[in-house]
């Protein structure tokens, strides 16, 4: 029985107590108010009167409006009550989850164009699901279906995992703070354009992320820098065959560089065991030597306990990270920009457990340069200055290989 006449059965249930000889109920006595308009819809032989077919519906009218602003009452109270429901960031991230990678296609079938690779652990934003098994799905520049096995989607925890946040620096010299205050001692500063791990943002709602920095954890103002997460994304077709591409120019610019390296070497050799620094040093350090990634590490090598910079680029005065790098890899005659993050766009990407003498290691706004056996040398602090490290003493980010 639905709700109106449920309404139209207890008014009647109400009558029917009241409608007798006397207008009083079998087992009690009127209702006030009820038997009374009851009362005034019967004749005098208890019959109903004209008119309270209209009076039993104008008291359904009222009893409509009663229970509606009842109903609207309920649902402002449940609103002001109810806490609003935020979807996760990740809650449309597909993760690739297969041994190499996943074919992005054009339709949903596998008889259609590949369009592009997901590979292993990257992401894609899922568009839309069809009844057959496939996601639609944006990646990068790719545009098209996978098939719902390969991937995880609404995993934040895997999301998280697969992904780095980072903060850019936007102003020329940011301070790491001890504390989340503009009071707080300085741990070491950022220059503008580099990027630094974001390992805790809880705090960016009142202005403040954590970051890694080579000194340590420390605390910068979201007020100048801008904080990204970097997924690893679908490559197209075309992207892939530029890089393959690319990767084989880099080669071979890079072995005429350390053919000119080469031949400037056998010149300097030729007139001079040594070279000294024209700044006052009495160290004396040999010319670079060689033309692969070994001479690189070798010449880097002799720099050890020269000191740390910030914004340097003196091998013997002092520099910074990555104007050690720079100038270092500047002897065998390559051009690399005085950034970490730049650097970590040189040449082309290795990995960790391939990496060679020579190859750039690059961390969360740091680098240095690798020398074999798990072990990089690098200007580190400005406590420690240039010296050996273990090569994963912090998280890799990349590894760049320009020999």
């Amino acid at each position: 029985m639905n709700y109106r006449m449920k309404r139209i059965a207890s008014c009647l249930l109400a009558g029917a107590i009241v409608i007798s000889g006397t207008g009083v109920g079998t087992y009690g006595a009127q209702t006030g108010g009820v038997s009374a308009v009851i009362a005034t819809g019967l004749s005098s032989n208890g019959s109903p009167a004209a008119g309270f077919s209209k009076m039993l519906s104008q008291c359904l009218i009222e009893s409509d409006k009663a229970v509606a602003e009842a109903a609207a009452q309920a649902e402002e109270q449940v609103s002001e009550n109810d806490v609003p429901v935020v979807a996760s960031e990740y809650a449309d991230i597909a993760i690739a989850q297969v041994d190499n990678y996943v074919n992005v296609r054009s339709e949903p079938n596998t008889d259609s164009e590949v369009l592009g690779k997901l590979y292993n652990n990257s992401a894609a934003t899922v568009l839309e699901t069809t009844e057959d098994g496939w996601y639609k799905i944006t990646s990068g520049s790719v545009t098209g279906y996978v098939k719902c096995e390969y991937v995880v989607t609404g995993d934040e925890e895997l999301a998280k995992k697969v992904s780095t946040r980072y903060a850019t620096v936007t102003t020329t010299t940011l301070y790491v703070r001890m504390e989340p205050s503009t009071e707080a001692g300085i741990l070491t500063m950022l220059g503008e354009g580099d990027d630094f791990v974001v390992v805790d943002d809880s705090m960016k709602d009142s202005g403040w992320v954590i970051v890694t920095t080579e000194e340590g954890d420390g605390y910068v103002s979201t007020d100048y820098v801008n904080l990204w997460t970097d997924f690893v994304t679908a490559e197209s077709k075309a992207e892939e065959e530029a890089r393959l591409a690319k990767e084989e120019a880099e080669r071979q610019a890079a072995a005429a560089a350390a053919a000119k390296a080469k031949q400037k070497s056998s010149k300097s050799s030729s007139s001079s065991d040594g070279t000294s620094s024209s700044s006052g040093s009495s160290a004396s350090y040999a010319a670079p030597s060689g033309s692969n990634g070994q001479a690189v590490a070798s010449y880097a090598s002799q720099f050890i306990g020269n000191p740390y910079v910030y914004g340097g680029s003196s091998l013997t005065n002092g520099t910074d990270c990555s104007g050690f790098v720079m100038s270092v890899y500047a002897a065998f005659g390559i051009s690399l920009p005085h950034s970490s993050s730049g650097q970590r766009s040189a040449g082309y990407e290795v990995n960790l457990s391939e990496a060679q003498p020579g190859d750039i290691v690059c961390y969360s706004g740091h680098v240095g340069i690798y020398v074999g056996n798990n072990t990089i040398v690098h200007a580190s602090t400005p406590s420690s200055g240039i010296k050996y490290s273990t090569a994963t003493y912090r998280n890799v980010l990349s590894v760049r290989r320009i020999f």
